[in-house]
């Protein structure tokens, strides 16, 4: 009650002697700074937006524009040929100003103008060079003139240091590709996995396609590719995630792994201390703009468009189609620990708490006995089950009463913690302890993890943490650079005391984290006891395997002249087809954020040339030499792929948009229901690193994260995610289904590790 009274700032009171007016002084500066952080935030954002609008050039640069040309008017010269005296005579208020105030008001307005012309001309130019696109295609160290011409442009465009959203507006658009090219390269994609029979049939649907429906379908395309900053992201967000009924968990979300070979602090309380205020510096900088675009070669941005939503941001069930919901600011995140939820306030009336008085908050937490109510502790099973029974559930028992209250703290919370009670760690004589550590972050016990949340920060008893992402909201790009940025925070900023605790000490009295209550109603618990069900069942049928391969890493890929990527994609189709006995789709994301609101685009592995290496690998009639030049012309033509796909020469995301296209208009398309139930029984994907230069993981690698991974594409195939942790290390995700009888997670592993020394022993290079 005491809270409930200091937050009364006027109270009046009606007596026989008239109004007693009681004011609350504290209540009251409480609502002034409340007001002024208001206001300062509303200034930073204005002063932003006015710094992102006017790059490359700066808001100073109108008054230096101002200056020159109401110099050159005193002078007695007119630099506008005429156009300033126009100005005035259209000038409001003109004819009440006398002379020398309405010649200097146009003289500034002209300025402006002029001005506005100019930054957006600089613009349209920078837009313009940053469409070039053929350095991406030559040799390093072997540019051409033009290349070497582009880039002094650039460097001429590009003296101010840019913010996180600077080159936003002069990104390019993703280029809408023709009909002819992505049919050609759709075609010769299929070719190696299909039989004559069905490749002819395909390619007669094709042919049919393109004569007849296709061109109508991409005249369509091409309005909605010129309305709008690009033609993919928007609809992909919304059919490819956003409509999908089924789970997330295992199906959507990803995860991510700590750094394995190093560890700051056992104590659970100080890491998820540490590592959350790192989490929040980030998001401050995100807010701020300060964070430092993602360049390629340190030349040419990549879009930050997905730094938005990172975090204060939510997924929304809904019974046809999710949304997401972005809040425009939070002050606590929100945590989970045995079965029990709490609001933990970062900040109080403007004071950020420091990394040891989180500590402490999470220690309160982790020391509380009170037993969840019956059903709270698997309430979060409902974001893990089907989107239809968690759409209805939230529609019929979370509208009012402490459900909402505590359901609204959740989603307006900055991210989720979850204290987790059991111990994960990386021994390297027991490769177990990892699989293990890899299939409580993808799905935890099906019951303890919000899934709908942009990402929750789930930190173990040992100290250990990862991460779980939903994928609609950001890719993994991006939360690998959230963590990268919070792991070097945590190890090389904040750091520890010697006994392990934060640093810092407790300057406030601070008042326990809230726990959240609910109510749960018998319906309501037999809805959540289904989702549990559900999402235990789900959980078990994944085969989890995270390879440690230490042989040798990038250092003697680079050694061979080989893209690292394509060295690890041709080795995957070799493990693959020794495993299988066949070849089949293949998928790898590639990123597609040289253009605005870029996300990925596929990459097909599975080609002709990698094909006619694999089969050369097992079949003693090639020499070594004949199946190295084999793999050299595969590679070459991946690396091309790889290079035509983010440069939004892809196949699927195109053929993705026509199929949008044909549904809107009711037309049934024969080869694009071919093309696109096709399944990808082997999808890949690599994690970056050293998007951050707070670290040197060059010198450091003990510091690079472990990667992480996804759950199984196809019910028969396997999901590979894998990052090439400096130069002598690669981190390996499989992931497949325990119900299919022709796969196995650890089987495939081994033979990855194979192909991986029988691709290297064809350099023979130690």
């Amino acid at each position: 009650m005491a809270e409930a009274h200091q937050a009364v700032a006027f109270q009046f009171t009606v007596t026989g002697e008239g109004i007693d007016v009681s004011l609350n002084h504290e209540a009251l500066k409480a609502v002034y700074d409340s007001s002024k952080r208001s206001w300062k935030k509303r200034l930073s954002r204005f002063r932003n937006h006015l710094v992102t609008t006017t790059y490359p050039a700066s808001p100073a640069s109108w008054l230096a524009v101002v200056s020159v040309v109401l110099a050159v008017s005193l002078a007695r010269i007119d630099p506008s040929m005429g156009l300033i005296a126009t100005v005035r005579e259209y000038l409001p208020l003109g004819s009440y100003l006398d002379t020398g105030t309405s010649s200097y008001m146009s003289t500034i307005v002209f300025a402006t103008i002029l001005w506005l012309v100019g930054i957006y001309s600089m613009r349209y130019m920078l837009k313009f060079v940053l469409s070039y696109r053929r350095f991406m295609y030559e040799p390093r160290g072997k540019s051409s003139l033009l290349t070497k011409i582009w880039v002094i442009c650039l460097k001429v465009f590009c003296t101010r240091k840019p913010q996180l959203y600077s080159y936003q507006a002069t990104l390019p658009n993703l280029p809408l590709p023709s009909i002819d090219d992505t049919l050609r390269r759709y075609l010769r994609s299929v070719r190696p996995f299909m039989d004559d029979e069905k490749y002819n049939k395909m390619e007669r649907l094709a042919t049919d396609f393109k004569q007849n429906l296709g061109m109508r379908l991409q005249r369509y395309l091409y309005l909605k590719w010129w309305s709008s900053s690009n033609y993919v992201s928007d609809w992909w967000e919304e059919y490819v995630y956003l409509r999908g009924r089924s789970a997330l968990m295992v199906n959507s979300n990803y995860y991510g792994l700590d750094t394995i070979m190093w560890q700051s602090s056992r104590f659970q309380a100080a890491r998820a201390a540490n590592v959350t205020l790192s989490c929040l510096k980030f998001r401050k900088e995100i807010f701020q703009e300060t964070l430092d675009p993602i360049m390629v070669q340190n030349l040419v941005p990549l879009c930050s468009w997905q730094y938005e939503r990172l975090f204060n941001t939510t997924r929304i069930p809904g019974l046809e189609t999710d949304k997401v919901v972005t809040f425009h600011t939070s002050r606590h995140v929100a945590v989970y620990h045995m079965g029990r939820f709490y609001k933990l306030l970062f900040q109080i009336n403007g004071y950020n708490l420091n990394a040891c008085e989180l500590e402490q908050q999470f220690q309160y937490i982790l020391d509380d006995d009170t037993e969840p109510g019956e059903g709270d502790k698997y309430i979060p099973a409902l974001t893990a089950g089907e989107r239809i029974p968690w759409a209805a559930a939230r529609q019929k028992f979370f509208k009012s009463g402490d459900n909402k209250v505590s359901l609204d703290i959740i989603e307006k919370a900055a991210f989720v913690v979850v204290l987790d009670e059991d111990e994960h760690d990386y021994d390297p004589d027991d490769y177990t302890q990892l699989d293990r550590f890899g299939r409580s972050l993808l799905h935890g016990k099906g019951y303890d993890r919000w899934f709908d949340k942009s990402f929750n920060l789930v930190v173990f008893k040992n100290g250990r943490v990862g991460c779980n992402a939903e994928h609609s909201i950001a890719d993994a790009p991006i939360m690998a650079h959230l963590f990268e940025y919070a792991y070097a925070e945590d190890y090389m900023t904040l750091g520890y005391r010697e006994d392990g605790h934060c640093r810092g000490t407790i300057t406030k009295e601070l008042s326990p984290p809230q726990l959240l209550k609910w109510n749960i109603v018998p319906e309501l618990l037999g809805v959540i006891n289904t989702s549990r069900e559900f999402a235990i069942n789900l959980a078990n049928d994944v085969d989890l395997h995270v390879k440690v391969h230490n042989a040798f890493g990038k250092g003697l890929m680079k050694k061979c002249k080989v893209s690292p990527d394509a060295f690890i994609q041709m080795a995957m189709q070799l493990a693959y087809y020794r495993d299988q006995g066949r070849f089949n789709q293949t998928y790898e994301a590639s990123m597609t954020r040289l253009f605005r609101e870029g996300r990925t685009e596929t990459v097909r592995p599975c080609t002709i040339e990698s094909c006619d290496f694999v089969r050369s690998m097992d079949n003693p009639e090639y020499s070594a030499q004949q199946r190295l030049e084999l793999f050299k012309k595969a590679v070459d033509v991946h690396v091309k792929s790889y290079r035509d796909a983010m440069n939004g020469k892809g196949i699927d995301r195109h053929l993705f948009c026509l199929y949008v296209v044909s549904k809107y208009l009711e037309e049934e398309s024969p080869f694009l229901h071919e093309a696109l139930t096709e399944p990808w029984r082997l999808s890949t994907s690599q994690t970056p690193h050293q998007q951050t230069k707070k670290m040197d993981l060059v010198k450091h690698p003990e510091y690079i994260s472990a990667g992480g991974g996804f759950g199984p594409v196809s019910d028969d195939g396997y999901g590979v995610s894998y990052i090439i942790a400096g130069e002598n290390m690669l981190f390996i995700h499989i992931s497949c289904k325990v119900s299919c009888s022709t796969s196995n997670s650890r089987k495939f592993g081994q033979a990855i590790e194979k192909a991986l020394a029988d691709v290297k022993n064809l350099f023979k290079i130690d």
